[in-house]
């Protein structure tokens, strides 16, 4: 299956775009935005949305029975799949929905279930520092490319996760 791109410049989040779209009867569909002004994370937590790093949401129906759980472990380790092409660095894990190097934090993931007409679809929302990291007090943040030999271009990486989660999507229809 397909995605289309929806590119915008400035979203109040990836994840709300992409739920508008869901309720404009889009059924597939990427939302790539250079700003968020709302970007949110876990609970309550806001995504610090950094000029130049990676925001973007992946949308498509999924089978009524799938639980969020399996879905959140094959969505992070496509994301860490597609890290690791990039860097020589160990890369962790960090339940529920973030990625690590070297113990900062670099990459969460955040996944939410709408029904529209009776359809259940996934909304995974992803962000990645690639460029930049929002400094949290006691809390450790990084940035891909400070692993990275050669600098990771912003639309190279976005196009490796479409590739590699269009590749998954037929094992949540």
């Amino acid at each position: 299956m397909k995605l289309k791109i929806f590119p915008f410049k400035k979203v109040k989040s990836t994840n709300s775009t992409a739920i508008r779209l869901i309720n404009q009867n889009i059924k597939f569909g990427l939302v790539t935005s250079e700003r968020q002004y709302k970007g949110r994370g876990q609970g309550t937590n806001r995504w610090i949305s950094n000029y130049g790093n990676i925001f973007l949401s992946i949308f498509f129906p999924i089978k009524k029975n799938l639980s969020i759980k399996n879905i959140t472990k094959i969505n992070l380790n496509v994301v860490k799949k597609v890290i690791k092409q990039h860097i020589n660095e160990r890369i962790n894990i960090k339940l529920p929905n973030d990625i690590l190097i070297n113990q900062s934090k670099i990459c969460g993931i955040l996944q939410e279930i709408i029904f529209k007409n009776n359809i259940k679809y996934i909304i995974i929302g992803i962000g990645i520092n690639l460029n930049h990291s929002p400094i949290i007090p006691n809390y450790c943040t990084s940035y891909l490319n400070k692993y990275s030999k050669k600098n990771i271009k912003k639309f190279e990486l976005i196009k490796e996760l479409k590739i590699n989660f269009e590749k998954k999507i037929e094992n949540f229809i």
